[in-house]
């Protein structure tokens, strides 16, 4: 009895509607609790944990089994952020670990990925396609990592430690016409740990221009030996390679799981 009234409650579409409301207030006073505290908003949150208790109650009542309700990765989720809701802040002496424990509230917000069923298709096809980008991670880091030592090799920009002041006073010319991007960051290809964030930078489309144009002042200045043609090949191949073909590659892959999981939805719904 009580089972079949907990299901015709947790289906009910008001009961999730009422539900979606609540959590777009608690995600709203999340954000008002980072400009102020007052005991109003703590009592009116120490409430909202209350409504999500008995939700997940609700649904864990109306589950088929114990097991059929923790195979489900959304009750997980929801009952996880419940919990944490419950630890006290006065439990922890460190105020790292209150902290901590404060961060974690805020992922309350995430439970608004279970709102529509739209964004829960999304999540459910990001889910799917991890296996598919972690290959394709694969393939980008390799990639990267070749560039990365190639772009060393070619682009390093010589110590300041073993120059005179002769040889200073020009370096500091040169960094004058052709200052790092932004102007306060190193060598963007003096190490191999820098040379790859300077390809990621790169794949955003950040200051890639620039790059090009500095290092071909390097060359004029006769900091590097490479000249203007690698330097432009260098360049656009990365991005081309990077931006059209490795992302298209992880874009496809989140695609044909959509296509899968919408197939998989339309037919759960015709049964």
């Amino acid at each position: 009895m009580y089972k079949e009234f907990c299901k015709r409650v947790t289906v009910n579409k008001k009961f999730e509607f009422a539900i979606t409301a609540v959590i777009l207030l608690n995600s709203f006073l999340i954000g008002v609790e980072t400009y102020t505290e007052n005991q109003t908003i703590k009592t009116i949150q120490s409430c909202i944990l209350g409504i999500f208790t008995i939700e997940i109650i609700l649904r864990y009542i109306a589950a088929e089994s114990t097991k059929a309700f923790f195979t489900d990765g959304w009750n997980i989720f929801d009952l996880s952020l419940v919990l944490i809701g419950y630890i006290p802040e006065t439990m922890f002496a460190n105020a790292s670990a209150m902290t901590a424990i404060r961060v974690l509230r805020v992922f309350r917000v995430l439970r608004l990925l279970r709102a529509a069923k739209e964004i829960k298709i999304i999540i459910t096809v990001l889910i799917k396609s991890m296996s598919a980008m972690f290959y394709n991670v694969i393939l980008f880091g390799i990639f990267i990592y070749l560039y990365a030592i190639i772009g060393v090799g070619l682009f390093k920009l010589p110590s300041t430690e073993k120059m005179n002041s002769q040889e200073l006073a020009k370096y500091e010319e040169f960094m004058q016409v052709a200052p790092n991007a932004p102007a306060n960051s190193p060598d963007p290809f003096g190490t191999l740990g820098e040379a790859m964030f300077t390809l990621f930078r790169e794949l955003t489309g950040e200051d890639w221009t620039d790059l090009r144009y500095n290092h071909i002042t390097a060359y004029e200045y006769g900091y590097i030996k490479t000249s203007p043609l690698v330097i432009n090949l260098y360049h656009i191949s990365w991005f081309v390679l990077a931006a059209f073909l490795l992302l298209n590659l992880v874009t496809g892959a989140i695609l044909n799981n959509y296509q899968i999981v919408m197939e998989h939805s339309r037919k759960s719904e015709l049964k």
